[in-house]
C-alpha cells in the first residue's frame, strides 16, 4: 500500500535542516510519490536542489548499508557527481520517493507586473520533466489591492496549461465564485486539473468536477470545526486526491506544528472513516487519481 502527497513545498528553507528525517519518516509511512507545485520561478531551482540532495542521501545511505553488510559496491563514486548548473530530472532520483515538479506563479506573488509571464510559463510548462501548472489561482484573504492581476494570471495559466496539455493546480482562499467562473470560461474539453485544498460546498464541489477538475483533500478535512468532511463524504472518491501543502495545513493530532509528507496516512484514514471504506482503497483509488490526473503511469512506462 503506498501514498501519494499531490501538494508539497518540500523545497523551501524550513526543511532543510531536517530533510533526511522528513523523508525517511515519508518513506516509512509508505510515501511513493511527492509532487512540488512552484510558487514562483525560483521554486524551480529549489526543487532541482532538493532532488539532488534527496539523491545523495539515498547514495549514501545505500552506500552504508553496503558497507555493513561487507557487500561490495558496483556503483562507481565517480559516477555519482552531478553537474549543478543542470536540472535535476525524475530519471536522476535513486531515492525510493518520486519527485515531481510544477511550474507556475502563486497568486498571492502576483502584483501589477506580468511582463513575460506567458512566455516563460510556457518555456517552463513544455518541458519534460514539468508535470503540471501552477499553482495558480486566486486570494482574496489577504489583500484585494491585486485581483485584476490575479485573474489575468489565472487566465494565462488556464491557457497554458491547455496548450501544454498538463494539468492546472488551483488555489483558492475566499473567491470561489469568481475561481470556477474563470474555469468555466476557460473549459474547452482540453482543461484538466485540481482544487488543491477543496474546502467547497458539495454543490461547488460538484460543478469543480464537471469542470473537469479532480478535488485535493488535505489536512483541512481532519479538523473537528472545519466542515470539509462533511461535504467530502457526499462526493465521489473517483475525483479526489491526497495533499499535505507542506509545511502548512497540518492535520489532527499535529496542528501547530510543521506539516510533512508522512501526514498524508492521517489524511487517508480520515478520508476512509467518512467515506466508509478500507484504508487500502484510499490508497489504490487516490494514486489511480494522481497518477491518471498527472500522467504518471505514461511517463513510468515510457
Amino acid at each position: 500500500m503506498n501514498f501519494v502527497d499531490t501538494h508539497c513545498h518540500l523545497y523551501l528553507e524550513g526543511f532543510q535542516d531536517d530533510l533526511e528525517d522528513v523523508l525517511g519518516r515519508a518513506a516509512a509511512a509508505h510515501v511513493r510519490d511527492i509532487f512540488l507545485p512552484a510558487i514562483d520561478w525560483p521554486s524551480l531551482q529549489q526543487m532541482d536542489a532538493l532532488m539532488r540532495v534527496a539523491s545523495q542521501l539515498y547514495v549514501g545511505s545505500q552506500r552504508d548499508v553496503n558497507s555493513h553488510a561487507h557487500v561490495e559496491s558496483e556503483v562507481d563514486p565517480e559516477s555519482e557527481a552531478h553537474d549543478e548548473s543542470q536540472p535535476y530530472t525524475e530519471s536522476q532520483a535513486q531515492s525510493p520517493i518520486r519527485f515531481w515538479k510544477m511550474a507556475g506563479v502563486h497568486p498571492c506573488d502576483i502584483t501589477g507586473r506580468r511582463e513575460g509571464l506567458r512566455d516563460t510559463l510556457l518555456a517552463y510548462g513544455a518541458m519534460d520533466d514539468i508535470v503540471g501548472i501552477g499553482e495558480t489561482g486566486l486570494d482574496y484573504y489577504w489583500s484585494k489591492d491585486h485581483v485584476s492581476a490575479q485573474k489575468e494570471s489565472l487566465a494565462i495559466h488556464l491557457e497554458v496549461a491547455k496548450e501544454v496539455g498538463k494539468p492546472v493546480v488551483l488555489h483558492n482562499r475566499d473567491s470561489t465564485e469568481d475561481l470556477l467562473a474563470i474555469v468555466r470560461g476557460h473549459q474547452d474539453g482540453r482543461l484538466t486539473g485540481v482544487w488543491h485544498c477543496f474546502n467547497g460546498t458539495v454543490e461547488q464541489g460538484r460543478e469543480a468536477i464537471e469542470l473537469g477538475l479532480h478535488l485535493g483533500i488535505g489536512g483541512v478535512v481532519t479538523f473537528k470545526n472545519g466542515g470539509v468532511a462533511e461535504v467530502v463524504e457526499q462526493l465521489p472518491l473517483e475525483h479526489m486526491i491526497l495533499e499535505t501543502d507542506a509545511p502548512y495545513l497540518t492535520p489532527t493530532p499535529h496542528r501547530g506544528t510543521r506539516n510533512e509528507p508522512s501526514y498524508i496516512p492521517l489524511i487517508a484514514q480520515k478520508l476512509a472513516d467518512v467515506m466508509r471504506v478500507g484504508l487500502d482503497e484510499i490508497a489504490s483509488v487516490t494514486t489511480h487519481n494522481a497518477y491518471a490526473l498527472f500522467g504518471i503511469d505514461e511517463r513510468v512506462s515510457g
